[in-house]
């Protein structure tokens, strides 16, 4: 890879990751378009290293509000922890559950089929895409009806937390899209709601990391010291490309969601899901 072409995948997973517009299929579509193959372990690695850089990006945005919403008492702590748990045990299970029932059901034909062979499915990602942008759109003219309530809730993590399992098999329903449209919907307020999902982000994030790393490993991608440092240096360079990218794109979201603009984001992933579309008729096969 090129430097230009780190610089722009960074950009583009630095954003999108913390925009609610699906930095997958964002990344999926650049890539094809610039001739990578996403599937190499050199993209492998890269990808990884962009998740990270967009993690720590999360961490320092938003640590300040956790501390004051819900690291300044033992109860609050533990409220949150609770609620923390909730959401990710509902998001784990509902993630399995559809992993299992899509490569056993629905990709039965292939043998040891893997979920991640769709993830590269361009008219699935804009099936996804139209699918979070009518969602967000929904949540953006809800908002203004539904009344706030005061403090997220048990009941609120859980539908938060089955909603992002749903995020998890389908490249281009983006996670952050979903989960803050949900909880807008259920009259959350809008500060907390953006902080909880973040959070849900950093707990989520960091196995997925293992997981990729995981996956690199066992292709056998890592056969030696240099092999390492030729994938490690690049996606350094990424991560902190992905970590400037992704504080910019917070200040951004912040502003939009509590100027109630949210649901311009959902327009947008509609127009998104058309332009994937057109790209897949283009593109060779």
């Amino acid at each position: 890879m090129t430097f230009l072409q780190i610089l722009i995948l960074a950009l583009v997973q630095g954003a999108c990751e913390l925009l609610p517009v699906s930095s997958s299929a964002h990344v999926i579509v650049v890539e094809k378009l610039m001739g990578l193959d996403p599937s190499s372990p050199e993209m492998t690695m890269l990808l990884v290293m962009l998740h990270t850089g967009t993690m720590f990006a999360v961490i320092v945005y938003f640590w300040q509000g956790w501390k004051r919403d819900y690291f300044s008492s033992p109860g609050q702590l533990r409220d949150f922890a609770v609620q923390i748990a909730v959401a990710t045990l509902c998001t784990g299970v509902v993630g399995y559950g559809l992993k299992i029932i899509i490569e056993k059901l629905f990709m039965r034909s292939a043998p040891h089929a893997e979920i991640e062979s769709l993830f590269s499915n361009l008219p699935l990602i804009a099936g996804a895409l139209a699918a979070v942008g009518i969602l967000i759109i929904y949540a953006g003219w809800q908002e203004e009806k539904a009344p706030r309530s005061r403090e997220i809730q048990l009941r609120h993590s859980f539908w938060i937390g089955v909603v992002q399992g749903i995020c998890l098999p389908f490249r281009g329903f983006s996670r952050s899209g979903s989960t803050i449209s949900t909880g807008l919907i259920l009259g959350l307020p809008k500060q907390k709601l953006e902080e909880f999902s973040f959070a849900l982000a950093v707990v989520l994030t960091p196995p997925i990391i293992v997981k990729e790393l995981l996956r690199l490993l066992k292709a056998n991608a890592l056969s030696g010291p240099g092999s390492t440092l030729h994938l490690f240096a690049p996606s350094l360079l990424g991560m902190v490309f992905s970590f400037l990218a992704g504080l910019l794109a917070l200040k951004w979201l912040s502003r939009w969601l509590e100027g109630g603009r949210w649901k311009f984001f959902g327009f947008y992933c509609l127009t998104a899901s058309a332009g994937v579309l057109t790209i897949h008729l283009l593109l060779p096969h």
